[in-house]
């Protein structure tokens, strides 16, 4: 029996429609977490299921179709028969890349739900949270198992609207409710392109087919401009769902909605989307070229450019919010070197070790009773030592240190890059290499080191989280220590096994190094991760932070640039925000003096042709009406004075009448 891959989104959808309809009104909490955790458990199974059938049959993709959902254009034949020009199948296709991503999506999601069962234990909307994240999932899978653009942006959209519900989920506070508004409108400029990139598509190739793309691309029934546009305007719909630049500043404020949350969007889910959406369509990116240039570009200017944020971030979760557009910036660079496996194999690991760390600061968050600011922590490694010793691993993989996953990951991309021969995005890479490992270590080093700076009465109250969000951290601590294994290099042994899977979608992308030449860039790369662990420990540890805070005095001007994010937030208020404003003012006054002018004053002429009409009809019509009826009655008032009742004056009456009339006719 082949596996039911279209299954993968059902279950969470039950699980919605069943917490979001019952639950919220009827279930206790226990009911609740168990629809919410079994919905993404039996997804998860199934797409282990999924994946195994995909390897017994040889990696050969599986499709199906569920329904024809857009017949168009139909054309009537000679014989009668019709055929349809244009067709979207609402289909689900399930290959080595959907295989990834739907394990990646249900697997650490399923972890984040069962941490969140002990994270939002207290909260009064508990049904309501688990709900949101099993639609959340389901979009999500919706989204990668999509067989075509169409299907795909059902799900797309739905990641959007829940990331609004999750991100503004404490809608009594405004800076979330704000936060959730920012996140839904920055995404709706993307996808503004991916529309526009989708209908170019449509109307070249007459198809949003996934396969039917790539073959159209390869037989050449695309133009390397129109390739170009396409691409572009779809790579602007990705750097909205994926927080690239221009579009990024929507993630840092997501860190409104709870921790859960925060994993779950920057880990598993929506931040991907736009790395998959390139892979997907990487035949189409590559025979343009110049899309895959700015991809790359791109990305390593996000990747180093997000990294500096991070040098000046006090609160916890905001530091890991920036180290997530630089990571994802790190797989567009990938992608953008025509490294798509390695794009993926490093979205995979950061799933692994992203999530723990956003799982391991919602530890030290809850430990500290709500605190987010590094500055008031310090010295919990040895109240919280189980937080401390995961959130470590966490962030020794996230720098690339070997064997941890993180550093097979950015070494392939980054050897990726060198052997194509873009060495602006390799300098890029390793950069924000050192950077990462720096900023990273800052984190730990305020957070678990040196003297406690918490106020007493949160002192007392430190506390170590409960077994059942324990647990999940240290499911994925293991995997961000062997996350990475399935795809070492052929040069330590490996094959590229990870490669090679993804090959028959990605394409095999083989590096052309020297086993000397890729060592030394393994070596560079391993020194650039200890020189940012070593500068961290000196000045955080060592010297107690005074090298930062007279860096930060001796710069000014400069500092205070990073620290207010580039001012990138009040520009965009200012010049699109404050623009659109400003365009909503001069309407409203156009409308006002133009057009209430023209419309008010058509209601004034017409009132004063009404009481000119109105004179006219009282005075002329009515009087003249009136006057005739007034003359009958004067006549008749004075004829009716002839009708006396005598015989004799009628008589006298004809007699002169006949005298006159005689008298008339003699004269005249």
């Amino acid at each position: 029996m082949p596996a039911p891959f279209y299954w993968i989104p059902l279950f969470p959808l039950l699980g919605f429609l069943i917490n979001g309809l019952i639950g919220i009104r009827r279930f206790p909490n226990r009911a609740v977490h168990a629809v919410g955790v079994a919905a993404v458990g039996l997804s998860f199974l199934t797409s282990l299921w999924s994946s195994a059938a995909l390897l017994a049959a040889g990696n050969v993709a599986a499709e199906k179709i569920l329904f024809i959902w857009i017949p168009a254009n139909l054309i009537h034949l000679a014989n009668g028969a019709s055929s349809a020009a244009f067709q979207v199948d609402f289909a689900f296709r399930f290959d080595a890349l959907t295989a990834v991503m739907c394990l990646v999506v249900t697997g650490v999601g399923l972890l984040i739900h069962i941490y969140s069962i002990g994270y939002m234990s207290h909260d009064k909307s508990y049904a309501r949270f688990f709900a949101y994240l099993n639609l959340f999932t389901c979009a999500m899978l919706v989204l990668v198992l999509g067989a075509n653009l169409a299907v795909m942006f059902i799900g797309w959209e739905g990641v959007g609207l829940c990331s609004y519900l999750l991100i503004g989920f404490w809608f009594s506070k405004d800076s979330a409710a704000n936060a959730g508004k920012k996140a839904f409108i920055t995404n709706r400029v993307g996808d503004f392109g991916f529309l526009l990139g989708t209908g170019i598509l449509m109307w070249f190739l007459g198809t949003v087919d996934f396969n039917a793309i790539s073959s159209g691309v390869t037989q050449g029934l695309l133009t390397r401009p129109v390739a170009t546009a396409a691409a572009l305007l779809l790579f602007l719909g990705a750097t909205g769902k994926s927080a690239q630049l221009p579009l990024y500043t929507w993630l840092p404020d997501a860190m409104e909605g709870p921790t859960p949350v925060s994993a779950l969007i920057h880990a598993a889910t929506m931040v991907t989307a736009g790395v998959y959406l390139v892979a997907r369509l990487n035949v189409l990116f590559t025979f343009s070229g110049t899309a895959l240039t700015v991809v790359a570009l791109v990305g390593g200017l996000t990747a180093c450019y997000a990294a500096t944020m991070g040098f000046v971030q006090f609160d916890i979760k905001r530091v890991l919010a920036y180290s997530t557009i630089s990571q994802i910036g790190y797989m567009f660079l990938g992608l953008g070197v025509g490294a798509y496996a390695a794009g993926i194999f490093h979205l995979m690991t950061h799933a692994f070790f992203k999530s723990l760390l956003f799982l391991a600061a919602g530890s030290v968050i809850h430990a500290l009773s709500g605190e987010q600011d590094m500055r008031r922590m310090g010295g919990l490694r040895r109240r919280i030592p189980g937080t401390y010793r995961v959130f470590l691993v966490g962030a020794i993989a996230i720098a690339g240190v070997p064997p941890f996953a993180g550093f097979f990951s950015k070494d392939e991309i980054l050897a990726s890059a060198f052997a194509s021969g873009n060495y602006v995005a390799w300098a890029l890479g390793l950069t924000g290499a050192l950077m990462t490992a720096f900023y990273m270590f800052r984190l730990i080093f305020m957070t678990f080191f040196g003297p406690e700076r918490m106020d007493e009465k949160t002192a007392h109250h430190v506390h170590e989280s409960p077994p059942v969000m324990l647990r999940p951290l240290y499911l994925l601590a293991g995997l961000s220590v062997v996350g990475g294994w399935v795809g070492l290099p052929a040069v330590l042994l490996g094959g590229d096994w990870f490669g090679r899977f993804l090959a028959p979608v990605t394409g095999h992308h083989v590096l052309h190094l020297s086993h000397g030449l890729e060592l030394g860039l393994m070596a560079i790369s391993i020194a650039a991760g200890a020189a940012g662990i070593a500068a961290a420990y000196i000045i955080y540890v060592r010297r107690g932070g005074e090298p930062a805070r007279a860096c930060a005095a001796r710069l000014g001007p400069l500092y205070t640039l990073v620290e207010r994010k580039y001012y990138v937030d009040e520009i965009y208020n200012g010049l699109i925000v404050g623009g659109c404003l400003l365009l909503g003012r001069l309407s409203a006054l156009f409308d006002q003096v133009l057009i209430d002018g023209v419309v008010n004053g058509a209601a004034g002429l017409t009132r004063l042709v009404s009481r000119g009409s109105i004179l006219f009809d009282g005075s002329v019509v009515d009087g003249a009406v009136n006057g005739v009826g007034r003359l009958h009655q004067f006549a008749a008032r004075h004829v009716r004075r002839l009708q006396t009742g005598y015989l004799y004056s009628y008589a006298l009456a004809v007699v002169v009448g006949m005298v006159l009339f005689i008298s008339a006719v003699l004269l005249f």
